[in-house]
């Protein structure tokens, strides 16, 4: 029987240790710059562009690095470590709208826009969400009606990453109301199509380097030959492209908890109280303890889902444990290094301060804890009514 490997390859270890460097170097001393600013980093990713990380699960033939969903992973958790807001971009751009088109479209839509998002000369937004229609995602109110070689799309999106900084996007509007959420489909949209514009830019708590914005769309003109797949797709898509993007969430909570506890161990190995450092406290050391034990298990999991999303198995059970369960647990790892900072961690010169407000979104996008565990709960009573357990 075989064994289970559990160590990179010597390729992933590289990945990993270039992504490390490139964040220590160039993220980790303008991090907090981009962040009090709310200032999308263009510089940044024009050099991330350039080390080929946002192309990565685009194949060299479209000008990508032709990477798999375990690098992809290693990749954001590294980010995430120094400064979970250009992780979050960068798991956007290459999980959602670049994805989607790699997945879905044609060889046509392949070849007209994925070596622009893949070297960084375009980014990607991915429109799904509405004010209306957040985790009812099937409620929602967007429409897009044929009118001869062209789809005539109206509505607005909130809460899309790069709507104000990106310049191509995939759409979900409904074709065929009727026919609920198999009446949704997908489409490529351009900046500059007449209509199509950035609404406000929302003021976050955290992840403010990552640009937010309300897309607004009236009577825009889109090609038909821009329809992702065909119509009534786009749903079946999107959950498709959810279960990926999951994935690469649990990644960006494991960086930021490892980020949290690597504060926290630093700063309690310095800093003295009674005489003595934090760390030789035992209250202390149960923390860190804890913290380094659940970190492990959220970089299990999560390997375990990136694994199987690469082998072309089903993960969406590997993928919604995983996002549970590491964007919690950042949210707790963020908690428990401000707590271990005492006084100090509240405030922005440290930097645990900028990754509690990180955290609380990671049990939000791409799905809220609430809607995890319904996702879990119906794959495994689908996987027990297959076995004949029920």
């Amino acid at each position: 029987m075989a064994g289970v490997e559990f160590a990179l390859t010597q390729e992933q270890e590289a990945i990993q240790r270039m992504v490390r460097e490139f964040a220590e170097a160039e993220i980790r001393p303008v991090a907090s710059y981009y962040d009090e600013r709310q200032e999308f980093p263009h510089a940044l990713f024009a050099k991330l562009g350039e080390l080929g990380l946002l192309g990565i699960l685009v194949p060299p033939d479209y000008g990508g690095a032709g990477l798999g969903y375990l690098e992809f992973a290693l990749i954001v958790e590294e980010l995430a470590r120094i400064c979970p807001a250009v992780a979050l971009s960068v798991a956007a751009h290459n999980g959602l709208c670049t994805n989607h088109i790699l997945r879905f479209g044609s060889e046509e839509l392949k070849q007209r826009y994925l070596p622009d998002l893949a070297t960084g000369r375009a980014l990607g937004a991915w429109a799904l969400t509405e004010p209306e229609a957040g985790s009812d995602a099937a409620s929602l109110r967007t429409t897009a009606r044929r009118k001869g070689d062209f789809y005539i799309l109206n509505g607005t999106k909130s809460f899309t990453t790069h709507g104000g900084v990106g310049s191509i996007a995939v759409v979900m509007a409904m074709t065929n109301p009727s026919h609920g959420k198999h009446g949704i489909s997908a489409f490529v949209v351009e900046k500059g199509m007449e209509g199509f514009i950035a609404g406000k830019r929302e003021n976050k708590l955290g992840m403010r380097a990552s640009d937010t914005t309300t897309l607004i769309l009236e009577n825009v003109c889109v090609p038909a030959t821009n329809l992702i797949g065909a119509e009534g797709d786009g749903y079946r898509q999107a959950l498709e492209i959810l279960d990926g993007g999951r994935i690469s969430i649990a990644a960006l909570g494991v960086g930021l908890a490892q980020g949290a506890f690597e504060a926290a161990l630093r700063y309690a190995t310095e800093r003295r109280q009674f005489g003595a450092p934090l760390v030789e406290f035992q209250a202390i050391q149960m923390k860190l303890a804890r913290l380094s034990m659940e970190i492990e298990a959220a970089r299990l999991l999560t390997y375990r889902a990136a694994w199987r999303r690469q082998r072309g198995a089903s993960a969406r059970l590997e993928a919604a444990q995983a996002k549970l369960f590491a964007s919690e647990l950042a949210v707790r790892a963020a908690e428990e290094a401000i707590q271990i900072f005492g006084g100090y961690g509240y405030i922005r010169d440290y930097p645990v301060e900028k990754l509690y407000r990180d955290a609380k979104l990671l049990t939000i996008g791409e799905g809220t804890s609430e809607i995890q565990r319904i996702v879990i709960a119906r794959q495994l009573l689908h996987l027990y009514t297959l076995d004949g357990l029920t």
